[in-house]
């Protein structure tokens, strides 16, 4: 299994933080939110090999941290050559970029790289190994307006995904669903077809709905908090959080 880290955006809701620097390499709690990503990853025996896709105007910052860094499953920083928000390419094309420079055919952990997260990401592929299906991780939040913002999913008595909706205006349920996905191979080479039928490239959720009409999809449903750092309030919330646990 692969790791693929989301890591290509350029924050714009940060700013100034993030600016002239990426978000996944901001501070939280002593590390960079791409160490405490790192940390969980390092656990998964099965995953032997970590690629992170950034931008041209940060790619100079993550081949610099890797560079710092000292972890045992080798990581490969790829540049999807874009410079601003404007061109960017969007996640999931992102994702395809990676599969196609680097030919991977094996299963992929997909995950952005703005995330904070109690769960271990082991539990998560355990589930995957034992359900034999794609996998996307859910949580249970009842804070409605969090439900707004977020893709929303629901599910049949046996854990699979019957419906996938990104920031719904009237949530019909209240299972969340993060940026958390476990593709297996045969899964692959629907990516690309998702973008050829000229779909939604930017949010990695988008291809939720589509991959479901396609593929059986499980989900795994985690308990504990799960911080995504997509604003200046909700940066210094997991900031002040962190350093009481320390």
């Amino acid at each position: 299994m692969k790791a693929i880290i989301l890591a290509a955006g350029y924050a714009t809701r940060l700013y100034p933080l993030t600016r002239d620097f990426p978000k996944p390499l901001l501070e939280v709690g002593g590390k960079a939110i791409m160490d405490h990503i790192m940390e969980k990853i390092e656990r998964v025996s099965l995953i032997d090999e970590i690629f992170i896709v950034t931008n041209h105007r940060f790619y100079g910052h993550f081949v610099h941290w890797e560079s710092q860094s000292d972890y045992s499953k080798p990581i490969k920083v790829i540049d999807d050559l874009t410079t601003s928000n404007e061109d960017r390419l969007g996640a999931i094309a992102d994702l395809q970029f990676v599969l196609e420079q680097e030919k991977l055919d094996d299963d992929v952990l997909v995950m952005a790289g703005d995330n904070l997260f109690d769960f271990e990401l082991t539990e998560m592929v355990h589930f995957y190994q034992s359900s034999g299906t794609d996998t996307i991780a859910a949580h249970e939040m009842d804070d409605i307006d969090f439900l707004r913002r977020t893709g929303v999913i629901q599910t049949d008595g046996n854990g699979k995904v019957i419906a996938f909706e990104e920031k719904p205006e009237q949530p019909k349920s209240n299972l969340a669903c993060p940026p958390f996905y476990i593709y297996g191979q045969s899964t692959l080479p629907l990516i690309k077809q998702y973008l050829a039928e000229g779909s939604n490239a930017d949010a990695p959720g988008h291809f939720v709905p589509w991959l479901i009409r396609h593929k059986e999809v499980h989900a795994y449903k985690f308990e504990g908090k799960r911080f995504d750092i997509g604003t200046l309030e909700s940066y210094q919330e997991a900031r002040a959080l962190f350093a009481r646990q320390n």
